[in-house]
């Protein structure tokens, strides 16, 4: 490429002090191991390059004392020194004038390049620098003085003050040459990683020169070059541009320029290999043919860019600079590797068909057997710690809220004991033996809707409800494990994102609907009054003469006389009032008496309070107050700081909401039953065959709500190393959901939203990290140990019933409604819904909408819509007890879209089937640049994060 006003140049006049050969790339690591060049230097088969920190120190006191002022640095993004406010920049997307980088190429093509230079310190280095031939002695030693002045540096010590030193011209000693103590001290680098290098940018006016002086050298071993940095790294590149006087700021732009070139990891990947100046010219005129150029007067070039969430992959970069540099070999490769990267991945090993009888569990088996000494030996860092401590308090919320409201479903059946109590249970036997064991189990919103399903079958037709219960679990326990005999797991590759969001928005949708109508049943109970109004009521909590604390509502509508006795199946109703009421002839007089309006205002105060409050803190996360790790904090706890809230509201104003009712021993809920259920009781024997048929739609629910589970977080975006276990963990549903039958406890399967929030409290990153750079994801810290102890504190907690039975039922159901809420604004379904009511222009602008027109958009929304409006009719009417049939017709609708919608299409508003895959694969069509070849649409499709964003619903 010829830049405008660049005259030819003869190589091998300007070449000769320029070694050949190649360098070997300097020991040490990439920024993060998997950034984004790393993964791409991976997938070529490049060697990774160390992490470059630039300096730019620029001339400053001309004509009177000179001096080397540090003035920007670089690693990825760049930083400035804000000289008046006496501190750095945040860091930013750097931006360059294009006349400074064709500067830049003519005094590169006509000054000295030094390649593989032999310079041990920075006087060697100085020395070699300075033996350019337009420089006379006179000049050359006023030159090499210049260069061994200590620059200033803006160094923020641990005492979060600026610490600077003066230069003064001087000869540079041995002792001189060291490092400062405040180099060491700069907390720079511990943001760098081990094994990074430096490289030192000198620019700025000198009058004593006539003549611009260009020089880049690349060390042929990495030095640390004294005090020249202020991070005492090894310097790899040194680069000097000096001039006479002119006009503007043309050599701090040049300087800027070269720090630019040097941060870009693609031009320094060919800089470290370069042989000759021809190689450094075409590394920057490849680097010249990616510029944007943004037109003048329509942008302000002193705006700072921030820098992006997520990095461009650099991938066809990397492949073009192979091609060029290795060869022919290479061009038949590169293009291959880039092919095969963006093909649709095979399906993994544990979803692979054995053709065996139970030849996938023996599979999973073996293969988590070799990992299962690792996975407590892991656990072993303080970041399980708070990790076990976080999932404690989310599992014992989820416990509390399902516990209370499956009391509710089966009229005290079952309550919160047995919620504990079979939590403890399951999820510590699960995380013993599981495949997958960062799985938590827990109580779910499908399987509440069964429970309550159930027990309403049994209650109209008379049935006594736990043993027909019982005889439902077992058969279930038997059609799962002959799903596992038969590897139907492999059939989750068919669940795709239409199917996991129709599942998650009938869920929410359940978890807002009962959460509303809660409320507005104790609404009913309690009708909120006018001021002023005749009838009156009381509601008062006083102790039994057994000690326990009972609840007496009365109203007057009419008969002064008349008693209404209100049961939410939360609170103990007495028909006599207590005595400081009945001496007030019923008017609220006592210490523990409320108006019933007060009552209901303020559980719907409570209750708004709690949904509101655990919504803020879930914000807190992306929001600019706080640091960072409090952000998080808030964030994760969100829930039950809500729940603590509401619970000092409750106290504090003494109010007489309905409480959480648990048993004060350690005893079945039901008076009178015992641990084991009887497994006919009062039911015909011939009810033990036909609850199969229940149980055959209850093995339908488990299996998808088990696996949809399990395909989430075994993704590969999650960088799992120990492998999945489908087969292995629906076979210890099965055993579990045996165990808990017989017991009468609440049914468990894997619960998406704490499981997630779980790998998310193990996420490994990055602690290296360039300033403006979020941490790199690298993975999950896979072990057993904090499922198994979060499982044994909450079977701890069984005997916490003195404290939980003062927390407000409807704190729970603000808790409820925020579950639903939560988890059905993370899913992509919910934003489509929302450009339906959205005018174009006004509209984001989504990848989406880019490659697929909106119609179809909006057409395989509406599909979704009426197929979560079916279910939804289906729930609510007497039929309702089939609707897992109806989750599983989900994958037809999805199968039958493949006749509506292109492959091309579902790419972007879905995942394709097995089939489909397989048929792109064979064709070379790839995902990423199936719409389009041009290398716009090819640089906006790279736009992906590296890392997975995992969407916390509920903690």
């Amino acid at each position: 490429m010829k830049l405008p006003g660049q005259e030819e140049f003869d190589i091998s006049s300007t070449c000769e002090n320029v070694a050949t050969g190649e360098p070997e790339s300097g020991p040490g690591s990439g920024l993060s191991p998997d950034g984004p060049s790393d993964t791409d230097s991976r997938e070529l088969g490049v060697p990774k390059d160390p992490v470059l920190f630039i300096q730019l120190n620029e001339l400053m006191g001309w004509p009177q004392a000179l001096e080397w002022r540090e003035t920007g640095r670089w690693v990825l993004f760049e930083e400035k020194l804000e000289v008046g406010a006496g501190r750095w920049s945040a860091p930013h997307v750097p931006t360059l004038a294009l006349p400074s980088l064709q500067k830049l190429r003519s005094l590169l093509a006509e000054g000295l390049v030094l390649l593989d230079c032999p310079a041990r310190s920075l006087l060697e280095l100085v020395e070699q620098v300075t033996r350019v031939e337009l420089l006379s002695p006179e000049l050359r030693g006023q030159l090499q003085a210049l260069l061994l002045q200590r620059p200033q540096h803006l160094i923020w010590t641990t005492r979060t003050r600026p610490c600077c030193w003066s230069a003064r011209p001087r000869e540079a000693s041995h002792d001189e040459e060291a490092p400062m103590k405040e180099q060491h001290q700069n907390p720079l680098r511990h943001k760098l990683p081990p094994g990074a290098e430096a490289a030192a940018v000198l620019a700025g006016e000198l009058g004593s020169l006539t003549q611009p002086l260009g020089v880049f050298v690349r060390l042929q071993d990495p030095v640390v070059l004294g005090p020249l940095t202020e991070v005492p790294l090894p310097s790899r590149f040194f680069c000097l541009l000096l001039g006479p006087p002119t006009l503007g700021r043309g050599y701090h732009e040049m300087g800027r320029a070269v720090a630019v070139l040097l941060s870009d990891r693609q031009f320094q990947w060919s800089v470290r290999r370069a042989s000759n100046l021809h190689d450094l010219l075409a590394a920057l005129d490849a680097f010249l043919e990616e510029v944007t150029v943004l037109p003048p007067g329509r942008w302000d070039p002193t705006a700072r860019i921030p820098p992006p969430k997520c990095l461009p992959s650099q991938h066809k970069r990397l492949a073009s600079q192979l091609r060029e540099f290795k060869g022919s070999s290479a061009r038949r490769r590169a293009p291959a590797e880039d092919r095969h990267s963006h093909r649709p991945h095979p399906p993994s090993p544990e979803l692979r068909r054995t053709g065996r009888l139970f030849g996938g569990f023996v599979q999973d088996v073996r293969r988590k057997a070799s990992w299962y000494p690792s996975d407590f030996l892991d656990a072993l860092h303080p970041q399980c710690f708070s990790a076990v401590l976080y999932i404690y308090l989310a599992t014992v919320t989820n416990a509390i809220t399902f516990g209370g409201l499956l009391g509710e479903a089966t009229n005290g059946a079952q309550g919160v004991l047995e919620s504990f109590l079979g939590t403890a249970v399951a999820g510590a036997a699960f995380c013993l033996m599981a495949g997958q064991p960062l799985t938590i189990l827990s109580s779910t919103g499908p399987v509440l809707v069964f429970e309550r399903l159930l027990f309403s079958f049994s209650r109209d037709y008379s049935l006594d409800y736990l043993p027909f219960r019982l005889w439902v679990g077992i058969w279930v326990a038997i059609f799962c494990l002959a799903l596992v005999a038969t590897e139907a797991s492999v059939l989750v590759r068919y669940f795709t994102r239409f199917t996991e969001e129709g599942f998650c928005a009938l869920i929410s949708l359940i978890f807002i609907y009962d959460a509303v109508g809660k409320m507005l049943s104790l609404t009913r109970a309690y009708p909120i009054q006018r001021p002023g109004s005749p009838t009156y009521g009381c509601f008062c909590q006083f102790p039994d003469p057994q000690g326990n604390e009972s609840q007496w509502t009365r109203t007057k509508p009419k008969d002064r006389d008349d008693i209404l006795s209100v049961d939410l199946g939360l609170v103990n109703a007495s028909l006599l009032p207590p005595p400081e009421c009945a001496q007030q002839g019923g008017r609220p007089r006592g210490p523990g008496c409320h108006t019933v309006p007060d009552i209901a205002f303020f559980s719907v105060l409570l209750f708004l309070t709690s949904f509101l409050f655990a919504m803020a803190l879930k914000h807190v996360k992306s929001s600019r107050f706080f640091p960072s790790v409090m952000r998080k904090m808030l964030s994760d706890f969100s829930s039950v700081l809500a729940i603590l809230l509401g619970c000092g509201l409750d106290a504090f104003l003494g109010l007489a909401t309905p409480k959480l009712m648990v048993p004060r021993e350690f005893k079945p809920t039901l008076p009178g039953r015992g641990w084991l259920v009887s497994p006919f009781g009062a039911n015909p024997w011939w009810l033990s065959v036909a609850a199969a048929l229940p149980a055959l739609l209850l093995s339908i629910l488990i299996f998808m709500d088990q696996q949809i589970t399990a395909v989430i977080l075994n993704r590969a975006k999650y960088r799992l190393q120990k492998g999945a276990g489908f087969h292995l963990d629906l076979f210890c549903v099965a055993v579990l959901m045996l165990l808990t039958s017989a017991l009468g406890l609440p049914w468990y399967v894997s619960a998406t939203v704490i499981s997630l929030a779980h790998m998310d409290s193990l996420r490994r990153e990055s602690r290296a990290c360039a300033p403006g750079e979020p941490p790199s994801f690298l993975g999950i810290r896979e072990q057993r140990l904090t499922g198994l102890v979060v499982f044994i504190l909450t079977g701890i907690s069984i005997f916490l019933a003195p404290v939980l039975k003062f927390i407000p039922m409807p704190v729970l159901y603000g808790i409820f409604l925020y579950m639903g809420v939560a988890a059905i604004s993370s899913i992509q379904f919910t934003k489509r819904v929302q450009l339906l009511l959205m005018p174009a222009k006004y509209q984001p602008d989504l990848l989406l909408l880019q490659h697929v027109p909106l119609n179809r958009i909006h057409l395989f929304t509406g599909i979704q819509l009426a197929c979560l409006g079916l279910l939804w009719i289906i729930k609510s009417t007497p039929a309702a007890i089939i609707f897992p049939l109806m989750l599983l017709g989900l994958v037809g609708v999805r199968t039958a879209m493949e006749w509506v919608f292109s492959p091309q299409e579902l790419l972007w508003l879905d995942e394709l089937m097995p089939e489909k895959e397989r048929n792109i694969s064979e064709k070379g069509l790839e995902p990423e640049y199936s719409f389009s070849g041009s290398d716009s649409e090819d640089s906006e499709l790279m736009y992906q994060p590296k890392s997975p964003e995992i969407n916390i619903s509920v903690n």
